[in-house]
């Protein structure tokens, strides 16, 4: 398995899309957060926090994940070398592993740089060091949690088409279904409208993001990943026969 993991991440560095994946989202959260006026501008909330950037992450994610994990699976069974991959000495499990993990590294580094903004905010909080630390780091560990969420559902949706685009299309949706669908849904379920939005990523999302880590929002998002990560299995297995 380590000897994929180091090959996706290869093939990521080893042409534009690592660098363009790193570059598009700082460079969007970037603008939304200390250049355009509105909601998500930080300089102009009069708060040292970085809530806004825990807020517009997830959404600009929807879209960056799964342009990252859209050729995952899609571009072996396109280019043939499914077949090949199936013949290396790794179950199928491992190969699964292989190219989520390689996936997850990649958006993990794009994340790494943005712990500068922690810096930026402590720096320019009144008094300095004024930011609520419990809270960052719980809205970093939620947000991690995510990003494995999504990517699971991404390399899942891979498997499903060798046709790239497809794979994007359903997993964007997917991805937004989980995060916001189900919390949207909820106003219209009565009774049920906790339930209902129970099952939405934004609701342990925002739970995490207190600052109070939760086992039932650990466990939730453990139980998206390891389900889609069976999905892919489950799909590989019928392709290999």
């Amino acid at each position: 398995m380590k000897a994929l993991l180091l090959r996706e991440i290869k093939s990521f560095f080893g042409s534009p899309i690592g660098y363009l994946v790193i570059a598009i989202f700082l460079l969007l959260n970037g603008l939304f957060l200390w250049v355009f006026e509105g909601d998500f501008n930080i300089l102009n909330s009069g708060f040292a926090d970085l809530s806004p950037f825990f807020t517009i992450s997830p959404w600009i994610l929807i879209f960056l994940i799964p342009a990252v994990t859209m050729r995952s699976f899609s571009d072996e069974k396109k280019q043939g070398t499914i077949e090949l991959l199936f013949t290396k000495p790794l179950s199928v499990w491992e190969i699964v592993n292989g190219k989520f993990f390689g996936a997850l590294t990649l958006i993990v580094l794009a994340l790494l740089p943005t712990i500068i903004y922690v810096i930026v905010i402590s720096w320019l909080g009144s008094p300095q060091g004024n930011i609520d630390m419990g809270s960052t780091l719980g809205s970093y560990f939620g947000l991690l949690f995510l990003i494995a969420g999504y990517t699971a559902i991404g390399i899942f949706t891979s498997t499903l088409s060798d046709n790239q685009i497809v794979a994007f299309i359903v997993s964007v949706f997917l991805c937004f279904i989980f995060y916001f669908g189900f919390e949207g849904a909820s106003v219209y379920t009565g009774n049920l409208n906790n339930f209902v939005a129970n099952l939405g990523m934004d609701y342990h999302y925002r739970s995490i993001s207190r600052g109070v880590i939760d086992s039932r929002d650990i466990i939730y998002f453990l139980s998206i990943t390891v389900f889609f990560m069976s999905l892919t299995v489950f799909k590989l297995k019928s392709i290999k026969g």
